[in-house]
């Protein structure tokens, strides 16, 4: 069975191969707000959608989509993240820690679930996998290959800052 770090590795990794690969794909990790201040905030992963990448109004109307790493129950309640600033959020989590957590995630955050791509999700919530010890997505043979599950869609909300200050911010944080 992986460590906490182990963990948050895998499904670090498995999240950039599978979301932001390829063109047209916004994103950065470790995102830093109110850098400077007495309480930053940091976002784990921030993708920013243009409605479409041929106007201006398009590029306006983008989203902005937060994904929070949480390896386990633990990492869940440390005090570590949960940092929703966009109009979608999400929990990348394992099917383990998913179960143990169910009843606390807030009504609008989505729920992302690591599973053996030839495994269902009703299989995967019935016997956990444990998460390989090492993982690389480019190398993997097809029937050890891994994917994601959006088991809850997030709801589109509001965000509270604005689109120059979050896109400064992923531009500051790289990749």
């Amino acid at each position: 069975m992986s460590n906490r770090k182990q963990t948050t590795k895998f499904l670090s990794d498995l999240l950039v191969h599978e979301r932001f690969t390829g063109r047209g794909k916004y994103w950065a990790s470790e995102v830093t707000l109110d850098y400077g201040l007495q309480h930053p905030v940091r976002v784990d992963f921030m993708e920013f959608k243009p409605k479409n990448q041929i106007s201006p109004s398009g590029l306006e109307k983008g989203i902005f989509i937060c994904y929070e790493i949480k390896s386990c129950k633990a990492d869940f309640h440390s005090g570590n993240g949960l940092n929703f600033e966009g109009e979608k959020n999400y929990i990348v989590t394992t099917m383990e820690c998913y179960k143990q957590i169910v009843n606390e995630i807030p009504f609008n955050v989505g729920i992302m679930i690591a599973r053996p791509f030839r495994k269902s999700i009703q299989n995967e919530f019935d016997n956990p996998t444990p998460i390989p010890d090492e993982y690389n997505p480019m190398t993997v043979l097809p029937e050890d290959y891994w994917t994601f599950e959006i088991i809850k869609n997030a709801y589109e909300g509001n965000r509270k800052r604005s689109m120059t200050e979050l896109l400064f911010c992923m531009l500051r944080a790289g990749k």
